[in-house]
């Protein structure tokens, strides 16, 4: 849910140049730096490397530290990272460890302990640059735009001088309100700086780099794109809604990470800042010298790209990552060290949601529950928005629309199906409301600066926001969620956590003030971009305590921030519902997975608007091959349940939703390595294929997994689409009609209104069930097929992964069942991946289809362990090559062998 309004006008956000620390750090241009390291002031430890650097014109110092400038009177956002780092730190780990290797007049070269990495600090200027294997691939301050503002007092609290009275007069007064330095006005709006300016900056060049990705959320293309003066790259969560296509505005979540690529080498920037990010981006290419063959020749030179990236902050201190890589996979490693990994989600939550806002009544939620049945559609969750409750108080009811709300839930169960219902963080001010007033008793609700309760219009009218940034109210919230509080919730009800950049309908840029003060006197603006990551924090924890610590939560927040994948699932917000915010949906998606949250899903058929019939099942389309699949419509639209459009349209979505619920075994695997492996869900090409230039740019496929290439058709009336299959070496299967494709690179492939183009890699195993059922929860004891593509070598190697899908024990007792199938000389064998797993299924391989297999065999034996052995029934298709084994009923938690 939104504002509203009509897509907000323009002139409700501001451009770049109206924010006075961006206009204040525009003014220093590209040249020599003002500061210089002081080299004898050097201290290396095994965990760290710190020297001073100093300001050459306002002498002041600053500490360098192994990863960041420090200043310790400015904020850090320390719960983003995991406990696991901050006792753990990365320098620490052996081979990365630091030995002094040479030093010089103004030079100091340290080496990592086997030597793949050196660190060369330039004294004067100051300048750092990070080599591998002789290759420079990163360097700091190489444009001298590291900037960094101290804390200072008011103007007014300064003794009165000679100079600062003629400081005073007119024109430096217009100068410095234009500079913002002590104020800074937006329309009507005043923002009072109490501490002062304190933005910080810096400019880090990636070498032989042109190709930049991440720092999400934007409702623009998959390649980052060149900045130029005005159009930065802006990280500020904003309810934008009816978001441009094609912006750089910050929309509802920041992830500051920004992945560089190259053929040979993917390397990676994270910016710990939560105050409001600009991100200017410039690639260029630049002469580089090569080494000559002999003294006599004259050094030739050739143009590489470089890309300078400069981060420009409001405030706190300059925290940043470098990550090194070298692959892609290893960065996402990297910053899941450091962020954490993707919670693992129950495996309701990865069926299909169906939204509205709103579901009216409990009849309603019946009825459209029932709908879902009589049309034959699976799904597995129903979500009530926020005309719910009694008068917009969260966990409340609306006494006359939700008279019975667990016998509703009751009914929900019995289907096997879940509830979400949506709470926000802004809360009524109606001193009767109990959760007001016990929170306002506690001084629990963020201030204003004259230390009063801030208060803003939301949905409520007047509302009070919780300070999710206090550990105390984080606990007191979540502990709102005891089945004994919550009032009518039951173990089937999960939460929607909406309207928390935060969004303050008559606020400046529709949010809080950022002179708004929270816990220990910390400004709004310090925190803004974490407010949405406390309260999903606060929020999934008390989930997790209502089960004692038993059952997984499912919790979906539009505000996000690094390290929310910990917490849930995110999604791309308030859309509309026309064929260019299906396109771009893509590229968002992407950009979010690659950012550690794999979780991530946009509402299909658009939010804002009506979709006409054709762009809606072609979203039911892509979403059914997204991580996060639900429907979503705005109170203005006209319902659209499935099955709203026709016969034929029903028949369309019933097959791709049906198909969503074959493929979970596949998706919840995946979703297994992002959680212990930090591989992204559903990832963009070049990370499968890096070696691949023609993929660098692609954004309107993707990988889903290792093994799916997913196209979406995101034209009306499509007739063909213009597909690339990627590799050489590569074979490609139709993922439906099981054929292996017989060209590689961009194809034609004709398309009907019936389904898009999916293909399977050669050289996977894809674990499949064998049909759908009503919700994932039916769907236990169904069988499963393995679909077998076989590479140029006739091999292929796949996963299962399998636990009890709801609770943490897969985690605390090891229940759970890993599982390896692989191809290799004409027998597939199933053996374990993970020994330490013990969770047990009665259920069966039923089916196995190999693809691409080159002959009729003459017979085909299935062996178990205990040495049984007997003859398989099998069908070989001599048009696809497709050898089909049925009735195999072999056990998926034994090792077993197929010898064709």
């Amino acid at each position: 849910s939104s504002v509203q309004d009509e897509a907000v006008g323009k002139s409700t956000f501001k451009e770049c140049n109206q924010i006075a620390f961006y206009r204040r750090q525009k003014l220093l241009h590209p040249g020599k730096s003002w500061y210089r390291a002081l080299l004898d002031s050097v201290m290396l430890s095994d965990e760290n490397v710190k020297f001073q650097i100093i300001h050459e014109e306002n002498k002041v110092l600053r500490f360098f530290s192994g990863r960041y400038l420090r200043y310790d009177a400015k904020y850090q956002p320390k719960d983003v990272l995991t406990s696991q780092y901050l006792f753990d730190n990365l320098i620490l780990r052996k081979e990365n460890r630091l030995f002094i290797s040479q030093k010089e007049a103004g030079i100091l070269v340290m080496s990592s302990v086997n030597e793949d990495y050196k660190l060369q600090v330039t004294a004067n200027p100051f300048q750092i640059e990070l080599q591998s294997k002789g290759e420079t691939v990163l360097s700091m301050n190489s444009n001298g735009l590291l900037y960094f503002e101290h804390l200072q007092a008011p103007p007014s609290d300064r003794k009165p001088t000679a100079e600062n009275e003629d400081a005073a007069s007119d024109s430096s007064k217009e100068e410095q309100e234009n500079l913002g330095l002590w104020q800074e006005k937006f329309g009507s709006f005043l923002d009072i700086k109490a501490h002062g300016p304190s933005s910080v900056g810096m400019d880090i060049s990636l070498h032989g780099f042109d190709h930049v990705y991440g720092i999400p959320q934007h409702t623009e293309a998959l390649l980052l794109k060149n900045t130029s003066d005005g159009d930065a790259y802006r990280l500020y969560n904003l309810d934008i809604f009816g978001h441009k296509i094609h912006d750089k505005i910050g929309i509802y979540g920041s992830v500051p990470l920004l992945l560089a690529h190259k053929p040979n080498r993917t390397s990676g920037i994270f910016w710990l800042n939560s105050s409001e990010t600009l991100v200017d981006i410039s690639t260029k290419a630049v002469a580089e010298h090569m080494p000559s063959g002999s003294a006599a020749e004259s050094a030739k030179q050739r143009a590489v790209p470089l890309t300078d990236v400069r981060w420009m902050s409001e405030s706190g201190i300059i925290d940043v990552f470098l990550l090194m890589g070298p692959t892609a996979f290893d960065i996402f490693k990297q910053f899941a060290q450091l962020t954490g990994t993707q919670a693992l989600p129950p495996l309701f939550s990865l069926g299909y949601h169906q939204c509205r806002w709103n579901y009216e009544d409990e009849q309603d939620v019946k009825a459209v529950d029932a709908g879902f049945d009589e049309h034959d559609i699976p799904y597995d969750v129903i979500w009530l928005d926020i005309e719910h409750t009694d008068g917009k108080r969260y966990f409340t009811w609306d006494k006359k629309k939700f008279q019975n709300p667990r016998k509703m839930q009751e009914h929900l169960r019995k289907k096997k199906r879940k509830l979400v219902v949506i709470v926000d963080p802004h809360i009524k001010v109606d001193p009767t409301y109990t959760l007001y007033s016990q929170a306002k008793d506690k001084g629990y609700f963020v201030k204003d600066r004259n230390g009063q309760d801030f208060e803003g219009i939301c949905w409520p009218g007047s509302s009070c926001y919780l300070d999710f940034t206090n550990p105390e109210v984080r606990r007191w919230y979540g502990d709102q969620f005891a089945f004994k509080t919550y009032k009518g919730s039951t173990n089937i009800l999960f939460v929607w956590n909406d309207m928390n950049e935060p969004s303050v309908f008559k606020g400046a840029e529709l949010t809080m003030q950022k002179d708004a003060v929270h816990y220990n006197n910390w400004e709004h603006r310090e925190v803004h971009n974490l407010y949405g990551f406390y309260q999903q924090m606060a929020t999934a924890e008390g989930l997790i305590r209502r089960s004692s610590g038993k059952e997984r939560p499912f919790v979906l927040t539009r505000s996000f921030f690094a390290g929310s994948q910990k917490y849930g699932a995110v999604w791309t917000g308030d859309n509309t519902a026309e064929w260019g915010y299906l396109k771009i949906s893509i590229p968002m998606l992407l950009t979010i997975s690659m950012a550690g949250i794999s979780f991530c899903g946009a509402d299909v058929g658009g939010f804002i608007g009506d979709p006409e019939p054709e762009l809606l099942v072609r979203w039911y389309q892509a979403g059914a091959y997204q991580p996060f699949f639900r429907g979503h419509s705005n109170m203005k639209s006209k319902r659209r349940e499935p099955w709203l459009f026709g016969e034929k349209n029903t028949q369309i979505i019933r097959e791709a939703i049906r198909e969503r619920y074959v493929l979970l075994p596949y998706l919840y695997t995946l979703f297994y390595r992002a959680h212990t492996a930090a591989e992204p869900v559903m990832r963009p090409l070049w990370i499968e294929f890096p070696g691949k230039t023609e993929t660098f740019g692609v954004e309107n496929e993707y990988m889903l997994g290792n093994a799916l290439l997913v196209h979406p058709v995101t034209e009306r009336e499509a007739k063909a689409a213009s597909v690339l299959l990627p590799g050489s070496e590569e074979i490609w299967y139709d993922f439906r009609k099981l054929k292996r494709m017989e060209d590689l690179g961009t194809l034609k492939i004709p398309v009907t209104l019936e389904n898009i183009p999916v293909f399977q890699r050669g050289g996977t195993v894809i674990p499949l069930k064998t049909r759908a059922g009503k919700s994932t929860e039916w769907m236990i004891d169904i069988s499963y097929e393995l679909h077998v593509a076989l590479d140029k070598e006739a091999c292929a190697i796949g996963e299962l992964y399998l636990d009890d899908g709801h609770s943490f024990q897969y985690l605390h007792k090891k229940q759970f069942l890993y599982r390896k199938f692989s191809f290799y000389k004409n027998v597939l064998s199933s053996s374990c991946t993970d020994e330490s797993g013990q969770y047990h299924t009665t259920c069966v391989v039923e089916r196995v289809i190999v693809l691409g297999f080159g002959q009729q065999p003459t017979f085909v034996t299935a062996c178990s362990k205990d040495g049984k052995e007997k003859e398989v029934v099998f069908t070989y298709d001599t048009k696809t090559s497709a050898l089909t084994l049925e009735n195999l009923a072999l056990s998926v938690d034994a090792d077993w062998e197929i010898c064709i």
